[in-house]
């Protein structure tokens, strides 16, 4: 029932704007009802125990419908290739493959050598795994092969089980046998975590953890290269110190530096650096990058072999490699011991790398990727490398990147790409015996830019979350300090640790009507185009995801598939557009708005078209220099022709979600992106997003860690539910209705 305001509160209004004077006129309200203990509440909601659903039963059921879910679900290439547009997307996935391909063979070869086994392993372990993960993987657009953290924890096991100092010939032998064993270990543990559905124990790996370690990995890769780089020989370390140690032998031995190799370094060092920085000046250019590392490869192979720097400079090359494939052997049971617990963490650091990567591809190009086929695939791509003489690996965030920018689609191009490498194996390979090492240890080290970036985590971190900063600066204190192996368990443990300690909010019960869930109180009944959705628990780092799983579940809608319907029908309505452009039959009146540039972005892709013509696209953003009524009429128009209704898509039967806050007692990064990301997909499905009950401290976090902002304000926050509630009915003109118990 509304109380009327009185003079003084009708002239404070006369002074607000529109917005301010509808939230403070549906906040002048009063709640007019009997109050209720908990057992009345039950009476009244015909509250009964929610089903139970025995998921367990499912398990057992035998159908032929049940056989081929399961095929398609453990063999994914049987469901999308038969749907392989070979028009749309065989170009794109060829152009693809031969880029990723270009980098590979200087990458293997490279990160072959930082885990300290000869470079040919390198292209071996590029090719295997490779189209393993084709047949398995779910990833349109990861590059699975040879990874710097992964080859540093590699190399690091080698010089523990395998030293220098302790072996005369066989070094190399025991070092393969050594790493193909451990890699099949990874493999088993793996595919093992994924047949049970553990993919879940990847999300006790925060954010910030991940980038901690990835950026401590950085340094140890960095400075294992500098023996390649010095051309010194150092004693082999592991363990706790084991890095402090080999900085200290470095400088100790720096007057024994061969000035060959030092040169070699820098010039190559120099030449990728600049290759580098004109990709980056005209990507929008070119077809695809220039391959620096491919020139550099080969021009120092040439120069190399043509003056003999071995001979006259004393510079140390790669040496010989032999051509064609290696056969299959059996892995050494015996060394299972030794690698068990290095093995276990390769395995959660490699599919940490892989499915943090893949998520960021699958949501800017809408579609899926699950954890667990993803580490069954993973896990055969390392089993059976391993079979083949290869040493464990995961995907580059540098070949991923380019595999996407060059036109890739589906995992055909890691297919055409591992065709490649093949080839180089059989017919080229032996070729590159003359190249520096130094050359290689420079590619190391300038792809570890992106990694080495990270660093600016502590300052966004400081006024974001200091509570992730701690884990931040423990995580690659640890990692420094005690080895990569040991610096992982510090960090999970904790940051496991702080969730229990972090300051915990227990809030009164709000003075507003209540809220139960459907499930539980049939006598409940829905606002009529809202839903509500709450959590029982916090949501952070180990959470958030199934935090957003299920409340796309629980709102019965499809919110994946429509964001990538209606993708790929703005796609075809751009492509179309280009063709009509081609054709030049494009109506006279687009002559009106010649010179506008149209920003179409569609979740995270942007795409730039100079068009005389209206665009259809989603959130066009039309630039003009004047006439703005002009560009009201085109925002409009774009807006409509991008619309569910518009496409042709079915549109949700309710307007507006609203999440309570209620149990949240403290948010970390993870969970900010967590809810960026709801607001901007259910955006996307015009569903209006609002956020209630939301407690001081909580509040203060979203604001530290810069929440708010043009799209998301304080006006989306409300301080309990049935405010927003009553905010999404004005909004929507409806006849507001007062229920007891909403879900």
């Amino acid at each position: 029932e509304g109380v009327p305001p009185s003079s003084e509160q009708r002239d404070t209004q006369a002074l607000l704007s529109r917005t301010q004077a509808m939230e403070l006129r549906q906040r002048d309200y009063h709640v007019d009802r009997p109050l209720l203990n908990q057992e009345q509440l039950e009476e009244l909601g015909s509250r009964s125990p929610a089903p139970v659903t025995l998921q367990w039963r499912t398990w057992f059921r035998c159908s032929r419908a049940r056989a081929q879910a399961l095929l398609l679900q453990y063999l994914p290439v049987l469901a999308w290739l038969p749907q392989y547009s070979v028009r749309d997307w065989l170009l794109g996935d060829l152009l693809s493959g031969l880029s990723v391909a270009i980098m590979q063979l200087p990458q293997g070869l490279a990160y072959a050598l930082l885990a300290g086994l000869p470079p040919v392993y390198g292209l071996y372990s590029s090719f295997y795994p490779v189209f393993v993960y084709f047949l398995f993987g779910t990833s349109r657009h990861i590059s699975v092969g040879t990874f710097a953290v992964m080859s540093v924890m590699v190399g690091s096991v080698m010089e523990s089980l395998a030293p220098d100092d302790a072996f005369l010939l066989a070094r190399d032998d025991t070092r393969v046998q050594l790493a193909s064993t451990l890699s099949v270990l990874v493999g088993l543990f793996q595919v093992g975590l994924g047949m049970v559905h553990f993919g879940f124990v990847v999300t006790y790996l925060s954010e910030p953890l991940v980038r901690a370690y990835t950026t401590a990995a950085s340094v140890h890769v960095f400075i294992s290269q500098l023996k390649y780089v010095f051309g010194l020989h150092l004693s082999s370390r592991s363990g706790p110190l084991s890095l402090i140690y080999t900085v200290l032998e470095v400088c100790w031995k720096l007057p024994q530096t061969v000035v060959g190799t030092v040169i070699t370094a820098i010039v190559a060092g120099v030449v990728l650096v600049l290759v580098k920085l004109l990709n980056e000046k005209l990507r929008r250019h070119l077809p695809m990058p220039v391959p620096g590392e491919l020139l550099t490869l080969i021009g120092a192979t040439g120069i190399s072999y043509g003056v003999g720097l071995q001979q006259a400079f004393g510079v140390d090359i790669v040496g010989k490699i032999p051509a064609g494939l290696v056969p299959p052997k059996a892995p050494h049971p015996q060394l299972f011991a030794k690698l068990l617990g290095n093995a276990f963490a390769i395995a959660v650091v490699g599919f940490a790398i892989a499915i943090s990567l893949g998520k960021i591809f699958a949501l800017r190009h809408g579609y899926r990727v699950y954890s667990n086929q993803e580490l069954v695939a993973l896990g055969l791509s390392n089993l059976l490398g391993g079979i083949f003489q290869c040493f464990p690996v995961s995907c580059s965030m540098s070949r991923s990147l380019v595999q996407e920018s060059t036109g890739g689609n589906t995992q055909v191009a890691g297919a055409v790409s591992s065709f490649f490498i093949l080839i180089i194996i059989i017919k080229l390979g032996e070729l590159f015996q003359d190249l520096p090492k130094a050359v290689l240890a420079a590619v190391v080290i300038v792809n570890l830019k992106g990694m080495v970036m990270q660093f600016t985590d502590v300052f966004s971190l400081w006024k974001a979350n200091r509570m992730d900063l701690l884990i931040w600066v423990v995580t690659f204190v640890a990692t420094i300090l005690l080895n990569l192996d040991l610096g992982l368990a510090v960090a999970v443990v904790f940051s496991l640790m702080l969730v229990v300690v972090r300051p915990h909010w227990l809030p009164p019960m709000p003075d507003t009507d209540i809220y139960r869930d459907l499930a539980e109180y049939s006598g409940a009944r829905e606002v009529p185009g809202v839903k509500v959705f709450r959590s029982s628990a916090t949501v952070y780092f180990a959470n958030a995801e199934l935090y957003s799983d299920s409340l796309k579940q629980r709102c019965g809608v499809d919110v994946d598939y429509l964001l990538s319907q209606k993708k790929k029908l703005l796609r075809k309505q751009e492509l179309k557009l280009k063709r009509l452009q081609k054709e030049n039959k494009l109506p006279k009146q687009a002559a009106a708005s010649k010179g506008t540039s149209i920003s179409i972005n569609v979740n995270t892709t942007v795409v730039d078209i100079e068009s005389n013509n209206d665009v259809e696209g989603s959130k066009a953003k039309v630039r003009l220099e004047g006439g703005g009524s002009f560009r009201d009429q085109e925002d409009a128009k774009a807006s409509d022709m991008s619309s569910l209704k518009a496409l042709g898509l079915p549109q949700p039967d309710f307007h507006t979600l609203i999440l309570d806050l209620s149990s949240f007692s403290f948010v970390d990064t993870v969970c900010l992106k967590s809810l960026k990301n709801i607001f901007r997909d259910f955006r996307e499905i015009e569903v209006e997003v609002y956020m209630a009950a939301c407690h001081a401290p909580v509040i203060k976090q979203l604001e530290d860690g810069h929440f708010f902002d043009a799209s998301v304000t304080k006006q989306h926050l409300f301080a309990s539910v049935h405010d927003a509630v009553l905010f999404a009915l004005q909004q929507q003109r409806s006849s507001p209705v007062n229920p007891v118990l909403v879900s």
